[in-house]
């Protein structure tokens, strides 16, 4: 990526973070055996034979590296196809190695290492840099609808110059988002890791009994899991409109799906970016394609921060991405459906609140389905349904579209 290039690029996500608010993870607290499971299911869509552009491409968007250990599940745009990741904090014996004895249709064996990630080796220390001289422009749009509403876009430029940063105008503050994730910490034991980081199959499923054992675990760490907390379908979601149009993104419904949200980001020319949510709440964007609480997913559907799970398609508003100076803009549309939530403790929670209940572990299972699409490629339903196996006709089409945009970073 050219210097300059990097230097905006840099600026912008740091301006879409510091829109975004979020809890700081705290040590866990209840039991003191936790068992974490995050199941995923991601799909590119139109673009089922891209092959090895494919998967250039997702290790592109995914910082330049594919699936190499926990987590891999949390990442959007992550690796097509279904991912898990585990983590079990077991206060009885913190970081200790464990073995998670799965279901024969998870299709990984008979079961699967819990270890503590490595050691993080030490990094050189580096002199300050100079960022140099730069300037970036975001325009924040939000809502579904073919024109843009009034009163947007808010607009927020932040110029760097001689070492000093000026701001002018703003935009709206992301949704509070609670911290549940777990991070790769000696304290954990978490799979996928160093010693086995092979990936599910299309064909896995999570249905079935998994039994948790090792030094310290409860040799009562066993229990069985349903379809609810099974991976989701994936999104079938389909886009009809150039960068200069409004753009209409549509999708079959995604079983188990309580809520959907699409977040879309652009970029103009190196130093003009666009961002773009379905929320009818300013503000309301990429912090949201993560697991959320079930609760907050109900709260946040009355609310229309969320579209119902009975939406099926959503218009981005006309114009919004299109380059400046006839340039040709770049960025990608990414859609969330969230599933459910499964928690289960052990020993059961008494009938009478009144009775003392202090369970051995318990276990939290999430499950989510996501979709990234290439914005201005044209996707319809026989493109990711084609029965011939041949590649969709858009194809090439894509392949310049994505070539040209890895070509500048």
């Amino acid at each position: 990526m050219k210097q300059s290039n990097r230097n905006a690029l840099t600026m912008a996500l740091a301006v879409v973070a510091i829109s975004t608010v979020s809890a700081a993870g705290n040590a866990p607290q209840g039991p003191k055996t936790q068992v974490w499971i995050d199941v995923a299911t991601h799909n590119m869509a139109g673009m089922p034979e891209m092959g090895g552009l494919g998967g250039f491409m997702m290790r592109k968007m995914a910082g330049g590296q594919g699936p190499q250990g926990y987590p891999q599940s949390r990442r959007v745009p992550g690796m097509p196809g279904k991912l898990l990741d585990i983590a079990m904090y077991n206060s009885l014996k913190p970081g200790v190695p464990a073995e998670d004895w799965v279901p024969a249709g998870l299709d990984v064996g008979k079961s699967l290492p819990l270890l503590p990630p490595p050691p993080v080796g030490r990094s050189e220390s580096r002199g300050p840099t100079e960022p140099g001289d730069v300037e970036v422009t975001v325009r924040q749009y939000w809502g579904c609808g073919a024109s843009v509403r009034p009163g947007q876009p808010k607009v927020l430029t932040v110029r760097v110059k001689g070492g000093k940063q000026s701001m002018e105008g703003g935009l709206a503050r992301g949704v509070f988002v609670p911290d549940r994730d777990i991070d790769a910490e000696p304290r954990y034991a978490l799979w996928p890791n160093q010693k086995n980081d092979k990936r599910v199959s299309d064909d896995s499923s999570m249905v079935g009994t998994h039994r948790i054992s090792g030094d310290g675990v409860p040799e009562s760490l066993k229990f069985d899991l349903g379809q609810e907390a099974d991976f989701m379908p994936k999104i079938a979601l389909t886009t009809q409109g150039a960068m200069s149009d409004s753009i209409e993104a549509s999708w079959q419904p995604v079983a188990r799906a309580r809520g959907y949200l699409l977040s879309a980001m652009a970029m103009q020319d190196e130093h003009h970016f666009v961002m773009w949510s379905s929320s009818e709440v300013a503000g309301a964007g990429p912090e949201l394609l993560n697991y959320l609480p079930m609760s907050s997913v109900d709260k946040w559907v009355k609310q229309k921060v969320l579209l119902p799970n009975t939406s099926d398609r959503c218009a981005i508003p006309k114009g919004i991405f299109a380059g400046e100076g006839g340039k040709q803009a770049m960025g990608a549309l990414n859609m969330i459906a969230y599933g459910p939530e499964t928690n289960i403790a052990y020993p059961p929670r008494p009938a009478n609140p009144k009775q003392p209940w202090n369970p051995e572990w318990n276990v939290r299972v999430r499950t989510k389905s996501t979709a990234t699409a290439m914005l201005g490629m044209n996707i319809s339903g026989s493109d990711a349904q084609r029965q011939d196996g041949k590649p969709p006709e858009q194809e090439s089409t894509g392949k310049k579209l994505l070539k040209g945009l890895f070509r500048k970073f």
